[in-house]
């Protein structure tokens, strides 16, 4: 007779700045919107609209660690490093991501020259200032009085490893088994759980991660960002191609499933995960 499957945190994976590579501690603090210093600050352009890794892939070679007091330090290629500290909430600017309007408080014109400087036009980094009441997740999905930090529409986004084997193993089946295996990091997960079966995850509702209880939102629908290897900045194919065949949901191509807390605490690695229902 089996046991009961045994499934755990794998990693944990914070992003300070939203489509730039970040860092992967062995604990975080879980807030309401998200893990604590995730996708708190973001690039926008002249217009105000969020720039990512769909428009410069290059972004995905700067990577942002956490600095003072809630700050960053911005690391790139060819570029001196970047120190920002949080602004002063003397004024915010409306930005744009995704069709939606949110105040944020820019950064600064030092940050703004650096960015510039680095993707080759105008643009401006910005500071989520209040992430409680700023941005709310998608109405569809949330209930009252949930926010959301600069990520692409949850919390938390949660994957495995056991799909991502799948995953590819139908690559290496495919047209394009030269692009396998691709590593977890395409998918820019907050939550790597090791153990189960591949897609298992696609059946939960709640989870008990460590301390913390999530609940399962939705499936996230991968973009051209997936293509875009986080090492070199160069775009392929996959794992679009095979999400396409194998992993199509309506009009989405899924890997991963959106997570929202329902309570507070910490996630650590090792931590035990529970599938509630």
């Amino acid at each position: 007779m089996t046991g009961p499957v045994q499934r755990s945190v794998h990693s944990i994976h914070v992003h300070p700045v939203k489509s730039l590579a970040g860092f992967a501690p062995d604990t975080a603090v879980v807030e309401p919107w998200g893990l604590a210093g995730d996708r708190r600050w973001m690039v926008v352009d002249a217009t105000g609209r969020a720039v990512t890794q769909r428009q410069h892939a290059r972004l995905a070679l700067a990577s942002a660690v956490p600095g003072h007091d809630g700050g960053i330090l911005v690391t790139a290629p060819g570029q001196a490093p970047l120190t920002v500290t949080v602004p002063e909430p003397e004024g915010t600017v409306v930005v744009e991501i995704f069709g939606e309007k949110v105040e944020a408080v820019p950064a600064g014109a030092a940050s703004d020259d650096w960015f510039s400087a680095y993707v080759g036009a105008p643009v401006r980094l910005v500071h989520l200032d209040d992430p409680a009441h700023r941005r709310p997740v998608a109405p569809d999905y949330a209930r009252p009085g949930e926010t959301v930090s600069f990520a692409d529409g949850f919390p938390l986004l949660v994957a495995t490893r056991a799909s991502l084997d799948a995953l590819n193993s139908l690559i290496e089946q495919g047209d394009n088994p030269g692009e396998g295996p691709l590593p977890m990091n395409r998918f820019r997960p907050n939550l790597v759980v090791d153990g189960g079966d591949p897609w298992a995850e696609d059946q939960w509702r709640h989870v008990q991660v460590g301390e913390v209880r999530f609940r399962v939102s939705k499936p996230c629908g991968r973009c051209v960002v997936t293509t875009t290897d986080q090492s070199t900045a160069a775009r392929g194919r996959e794992p679009l191609r095979t999400l396409a065949r194998h992993r199509r949901f309506g009009d989405r191509l899924v890997f991963g499933q959106n997570l929202v807390p329902e309570t507070s605490g910490s996630v650590r690695v090792g931590d035990p995960v529970r599938i509630i229902d």
